[in-house]
């Protein structure tokens, strides 16, 4: 079970930003050529910076905690992590973003009414 364990973090993630998507219109999975253009230039500075950075010996991936598919030195998982994250958090913006009133009406504030002057000349509030 440890090997599938990054897998199964990266799943979590999509699973928990789901429905930002299905039940608050996040419209992320339905631009795909934004989406791609969105991600390409994020993909490809963090493969290059992991490239460089396990080249050096600066980190490594713990066989363990991998299934052991690579790509390009890299495992799998360390390619679905740089697409996966990078989702989540655009879906998470493009809901977040609109305010309040993206997550539903119980979410938004009732406004507050200005004071109104009574027959007598004071205020009531």
């Amino acid at each position: 079970m440890d090997r599938l364990r990054y897998l199964l973090v990266l799943a979590a993630c999509l699973a928990v930003t789901l429905p930002l998507e299905a039940g608050l219109g996040a419209r992320v999975y339905r631009r795909p050529r934004r989406l791609l253009t969105t991600l390409a230039p994020v993909v490809a500075l963090f493969v290059l910076w992991d490239l460089a950075a396990t080249a050096r010996g600066h980190w490594w991936f713990s066989p363990r905690f991998t299934t052991g598919a690579t790509l390009l030195g890299l495992p799998v998982e360390e390619w679905l992590f740089f697409l996966v994250v990078p989702l989540c958090a655009l879906l998470t913006f493009e809901v977040l973003g609109r305010g309040p009133a993206a997550l539903g009406p119980a979410a938004t504030p009732a406004p507050i009414r200005a004071a109104q002057p009574d027959k007598t000349g004071g205020r009531r509030g």
